[in-house]
């Protein structure tokens, strides 16, 4: 059995309670998990609570060394971790494996990042004052992932939380607590504090309310969707802790006239059919111009109909399972939606096989406003191209959305290149890149996709309080 992680200790449920997880590609149970809940979470609180002082008292070279031995052990279990991710959700093994390599990154980039946290020296305005500002971290963390990425999105919220000197509490999603209890190892082998950094899985309302409602939390950093991001700041504005919030999206992704029509269509691939779809910066809208919509799109259907279906932990396969039954029924459901009011499907738009999560890799066109797809996140391997005329008409439909967390488009001119990315109400811009995130630079969101940033020297500052001394030297 899978269990928690609390204060240095594998420990099961205080309720003793346990739920099964289910590997999505065969629908056999793989393991039983300890299913916690508030109790449990305010138990790691304390611990973490009580550690904060001599964590964070550490210096900037201890915590450092405590990181870059992490680094250096999920390397050494990168298939181990790796598999844990493909056997819980359905990835390609190759994808897992790159997740894994950029979870460890983050982990280095924050054991350097460390030694930056400068704070600052201000001129005053009278000879007798000194005016310093110091960098100091907010407390312990509360942290929330989703099952999608299920260890690089760990390391970004642990990592800079570890390095600013907070401690952490941390919940994963239920389908993937194997891939949060393979990091946790990975933490113990690297011999943190006991308490500095905590697992607790469970029931997500309860375990929730635990982390809004203990006062012992000063921050929350959560990735998932918008609405039940806004309820825990809804939550969490009761005693105005912090919080960070990666929720929605509905990625544009806008094709000129000009474009090299291979890499773009490539793109869209690497784009929306990375992870079956199941990314929250993969293409949800293909605007294609009118003068080049029928040749790309025959590009695009061969591409679409090469990608290999089947088990994430074959090697060859490039498109795995959708995770459950619902994400299955929200596919199918928008497809259906976008045909009955009339879309043509150009390729897909089927199960792979009876009775399985696996859909097969679809692409719409001739698809409207009016229709689901248009407005709600899929979530899944389904791509609808629109048209468009102008650069202005582009820009206009690509902003036309609630959610601003990423948007691509593909252009050989540079003047437009500047234009476009400069109007784009998005946090993330890929111009002519298809993989626009990395560990060095800040991704997170605009509009009802989020609050803060995760990623580069950006990343650790919603760590860090900013406390202003002004010292009377007379």
């Amino acid at each position: 059995m899978k269990k928690m992680f609390i204060n240095g200790i594998w420990s099961e449920a205080i309720s003793g309670e346990k739920y099964k997880v289910k590997n999505p590609a065969t629908g056999k149970i793989i393991y039983e998990v300890a299913y916690g809940d508030e109790q449990d979470a305010n138990k790691a609180i304390e611990a973490a609570n009580e550690v904060f002082a001599t964590w964070s008292a550490k210096s900037v070279n201890e915590r450092s060394k405590y990181l870059y031995k992490l680094y250096q052990i999920m390397l050494e279990e990168k298939e181990s971790l790796a598999e844990a991710i493909t056997l819980e959700m359905g990835k390609p093994i190759n994808e897992s494996r790159g997740e894994v390599n950029i979870a460890a990154e983050y982990v280095l980039w924050y054991a350097e990042e460390a030694r930056r946290l400068y704070g600052e020296i201000i001129p005053a305005s009278t000879t007798n004052k000194r005016l310093h500002v110091l960098k100091q971290p907010v407390g312990p963390v509360a942290a929330i992932t989703p099952w999608n990425f299920p260890v690089s999105m760990l390391t970004r919220k642990l990592a800079p939380a570890l390095a600013a000197g907070c401690t952490v509490v941390l919940k994963p999603a239920s389908y993937t607590p194997n891939s949060a209890v393979k990091l946790f190892e990975c933490i113990e082998k690297a011999e943190f504090p006991k308490g500095v950094a905590n697992l607790v899985m469970g029931r997500s309302s309860r375990i929730g309310g635990a982390f809004t409602n203990n006062k012992l939390i000063k921050k929350i950093t959560f990735t998932g969707s918008t609405d039940v991001g806004k309820q825990l700041m809804e939550a969490a504005s009761k005693q105005v802790k912090r919080v960070s919030m990666e929720l929605g999206g509905h990625a544009p992704f806008i094709v000129f006239e000009d474009a090299d029509l291979e890499k773009a269509a490539e793109g869209v691939i690497i784009s929306k059919y990375r992870n079956a779809g199941q990314t929250c910066i993969c293409l949800n809208r293909l605007y294609v111009h009118r003068s080049i919509k029928e040749k790309f799109e025959k590009i695009l259907k061969e591409k679409v109909e090469q990608l290999v279906i089947g088990d994430g932990i074959e090697e060859a396969t490039e498109v795995g399972p959708l995770i459950d039954e619902s994400a299955y029924e929200k596919v199918t459901y928008h497809v259906k939606d976008a045909l009955d009011k009339g879309a043509v499907l150009v390729t897909g738009g089927e199960l792979e096989k009876e009775g399985t999560l696996f859909y097969k890799p679809t692409v719409l066109t001739h698809v409207t406003n009016e229709m689901v797809i248009t407005n709600e996140e899929t979530f899944g391997p389904v791509c609808p191209i629109y048209e468009f005329d102008t650069e202005e008409e582009a820009i206009q439909k690509a902003n036309d959305s609630i959610y601003g967390l990423a948007a691509y488009y593909y252009t050989r001119d540079l003047g437009k290149a500047l234009r476009v990315g400069e109007r784009l109400d998005y946090g993330i811009i890929g111009v002519n890149d298809a993989v626009p995130t990395t560990v060095q630079a800040p991704f997170g969101g605009m509009k009802e996709s989020g609050t803060g940033r995760e990623g580069g020297r950006q990343g650790i500052e919603g760590f860090l309080e900013d406390k202003f001394l002004s010292i009377d030297i007379e």
